[in-house]
């Protein structure tokens, strides 16, 4: 698997060309992310780029400007389509220096998605992090619907992710079947197990939800940052910081039914759009021919 390392002052990160992924991210050689072993499969899609879709599309059917669309379902358990396209593709390097990395990839026209996208992740350490930024630009002959987020597992510490503390400026989630994980209604955060605007221990509790109305820092004219903090009871944490462009924000504590590993880390999903957007259309983003969308987030020591 053709990979790619870059480094700046106390990190250094290991990108995939399949998925653009982040397989390693670290400070001062502790990982900040969930690593997967070079060369070989990346399980739970860690640290892809997601697009054109983020989450589910139930039974990879939607309808888009009035045309009924079916893409393939890759998650049978649930008859989703899941995550889009591009964490299966090899994105191609355009530049590349030691502490940057620009990756491209084509999406479509392909059957269920007949638009044509191109989509460019820029990577770039400094002191402050990992800085990714997305761009999509539509390169076809007609409007495409788009979304798009990361997927990586943030990595707190060496303790137990229940012993974690967690820290989301959101404050309302979306409910979900049980079965499909399919949204059912917007619930507002107060009283409830998800409700985590102020830090404390993640514990027991199982997330595998999508969150919004997040609060923002400062910025005006539709600037500021959102971010999440998450802390090992040994005093060593990773956070995630975003622009206003991704909207929502999924979170997924990683639970798996053995053997497979569990709760090894916390997925931390910026996205542009909810789960299933593409028959919804809230905040979907619409790209017309010649348009392009841009999206932007960090990870950080904290």
């Amino acid at each position: 698997m053709t990979e790619y390392a870059i480094r700046a002052g106390a990190y250094a990160a290991v990108i995939t060309a399949r998925g653009a992924a982040v397989r390693e991210l670290r400070h001062r050689e502790r990982d900040l992310v969930v690593p997967f072993p070079a060369g070989g499969p990346n399980p739970d899609y860690r640290g892809v780029i997601v697009a054109p879709w983020p989450n589910r599309i139930p039974d990879g059917q939607y309808t888009f400007d009035g045309a009924d669309h079916q893409v393939p379902v890759n998650e049978p358990g649930r008859q989703c389509a899941l995550h889009g396209f591009t964490p299966e593709l090899d994105w191609k390097p355009e530049s590349r220096t030691d502490s940057a990395l620009e990756l491209t990839c084509a999406i479509g026209p392909t059957p269920g998605y007949p638009f044509a996208l191109s989509i460019t992740a820029r990577y770039r350490l400094d002191g402050d992090g990992l800085h990714t930024a997305v761009t999509a630009a539509n390169v076809g002959e007609r409007a495409a619907p788009y979304g798009v987020c990361p997927h990586p597992y943030l990595l707190a510490g060496p303790a137990p992710l229940d012993e974690w503390s967690l820290e989301v400026p959101a404050r309302t989630f979306l409910e979900v079947t049980p079965d499909r994980l399919l949204p059912r209604a917007a619930r507002h955060v107060d009283g409830h197990a998800y409700d985590f605007r102020a830090a404390r221990v993640i514990g027991s509790t199982q997330i595998d939800h999508a969150f919004t109305d997040i609060v923002y820092d400062g910025g005006g004219h539709g600037g500021g940052r959102a971010r999440v903090v998450v802390r090992d009871p040994g005093g060593t944490g990773v956070g995630m910081a975003w622009d206003r462009t991704c909207a929502w924000l999924q979170l997924y504590t990683g639970d798996t039914e053995p053997p497979l590993p569990n709760r090894l880390g916390l997925a931390v999903e910026p996205m542009t759009c909810p789960p299933d957007a593409f028959n919804t259309g809230t905040d979907l983003v619409r790209l017309e021919p010649g348009a392009s969308h841009d999206a932007s987030w960090c990870i950080f020591a904290a």
